[in-house]
C-alpha cells in the first residue's frame, strides 16, 4: 500500500474512534512502531485535531466538531464502488430511488480520467439480471416491495414490531421480535420470534400489509428468546455431509442452517435443525435444497412428513 493511500485510510480509521493508540495503528495496518508514529505526526501536520493523552494507557483522541480533510478515493476504491452499484442494479434492493443521486455525487468527486474509466466499464460489464439489449433498463419487476423501506426505517427504531400479514383471504396481526431481514432467491424475508406463541416464524415481506413499532408489557432479551426456542424446538432433522455435499452447502444454504465439522480436515460435517412440519412451504423449500446437496449425504433423523414429501417428489421424477 502506498504511503498516501495508507495515510488517507488511517485518517478515516481514527476519525471513527473516540480513542486509539500507536499499538492499534500498528496492528490494524501491519506497520512498525516508527512508521505508525511518523504517520500520526504527518496527519497532525495536515491539521487533523488530535489530542495526546499522557499516562501508561495513554494514546490519542480526536477533537469532535472539527472539519476532517476532504475524502480522496483511490482508482481501485472508485472502481470497487462503481462495480458494486452495477452488480446490484436489478436486485430488488431498498432505496433504489437514492442510487442515482449517490452515483452523481460520486462522479462529481472524480477526475475526467476516472470518469472515462467508469463509462467504459459501464459499456463492457454485464451482471446477472441485466438486460443485454438495454443494460439501463429497470423493469417494474425489479423494484422492491414498497413495504421494504418502511420496514427498515421501523426496525432502526425498535426491533419489537406488530406486523399485519396476508394469510389466504384473511389478514393476521402478529407481534414479533425481528431477528433478521434477509434476501433469498430474489425474495425478502423476515425471521422473527412470535411473541404470542413463542416460536420462530418466517414471513415474506411481499405478504406484509402493515408494520408498526410494538411496546410489550414485558420485554424478553434476545438471549431469553433463543433459550425458549432451544427448549421448544426439538431437533428432528440430522444429516451427515461428505466432501461433495459440504461444497454444495458452501455454494448455497438457507440462512438458519449451520454445519459442524466432524474431523480436523473438514471433510465431513453434521447438520442438526428443527423442521416445522406444519409449514408446508418450508418443507417444500427444504426438499429442493436437500436434492441440491446431492447424494453425498446420510440421513440420520428426519420427520416422517418430510420423508413423505421427498418420496413423492422423487416418485414424480422416477415413476
Amino acid at each position: 500500500m502506498k504511503k498516501v493511500e495508507r495515510i488517507n485510510i488511517i485518517m478515516r480509521y481514527i476519525n471513527n474512534r473516540s480513542h486509539f493508540t500507536i499499538s492499534d495503528i500498528m496492528q490494524e495496518f501491519n506497520i512498525s512502531r516508527s512508521t505508525a508514529i511518523r504517520d500520526i505526526r504527518e496527519i497532525e501536520s495536515m491539521g487533523m485535531p488530535l489530542v495526546a493523552e499522557v499516562g501508561r494507557d495513554g494514546g490519542y483522541s480526536v477533537m469532535k466538531n472539527q472539519v476532517l480533510a476532504d475524502v480522496r478515493f483511490t482508482d481501485s476504491e472508485v472502481k470497487a464502488l462503481f462495480i458494486a452499484f452495477m452488480a446490484t442494479r436489478n436486485q430488488q434492493l431498498p432505496y433504489l430511488k437514492s442510487r442515482q443521486s449517490v452515483a452523481e455525487k460520486l462522479l462529481g468527486l472524480l477526475s475526467e480520467n476516472q470518469q472515462d474509466d467508469l463509462v467504459l466499464l459501464n459499456q463492457i460489464l454485464l451482471f446477472e439480471g441485466t438486460n443485454p439489449k438495454n443494460p439501463n433498463l429497470l423493469d417494474l419487476s425489479d423494484l422492491p416491495h414498497p413495504m421494504l423501506e418502511k420496514l427498515i426505517q421501523t426496525i432502526l427504531m425498535d426491533r419489537y414490531l406488530v406486523i399485519k400479514v396476508e394469510n389466504g383471504d384473511d389478514q393476521v396481526t402478529i407481534p414479533i421480535y425481528l431477528f433478521h431481514l434477509y434476501r433469498e432467491k430474489s425474495v425478502w424475508f423476515i425471521e422473527g420470534f412470535d411473541l404470542k406463541v413463542e416460536k420462530k416464524k418466517v414471513f415474506q415481506v411481499d405478504h406484509l400489509i402493515e408494520v408498526k413499532p410494538y411496546q410489550p408489557k414485558k420485554r424478553l432479551s434476545k438471549k431469553q428468546m433463543l433459550e425458549k426456542l432451544s427448549t421448544n424446538d426439538e431437533i428432528n432433522l440430522i444429516i451427515e455431509l461428505g466432501p461433495k455435499a459440504i461444497a454444495q452447502f458452501k455454494k448455497y444454504h438457507p440462512l438458519k442452517l449451520t454445519i459442524s465439522f466432524t474431523n480436523p480436515y473438514q471433510a465431513t460435517a453434521i447438520l442438526k435443525t428443527y423442521l416445522n412440519v406444519e409449514q408446508s412451504e418450508e418443507l417444500f423449500e427444504m426438499t429442493n435444497w436437500l436434492l441440491f446437496l446431492g447424494d453425498d449425504i446420510t440421513i440420520k433423523k428426519m420427520p416422517k412428513e418430510f420423508k413423505e414429501i421427498i418420496q413423492r417428489r422423487l416418485g414424480k421424477v422416477f415413476p
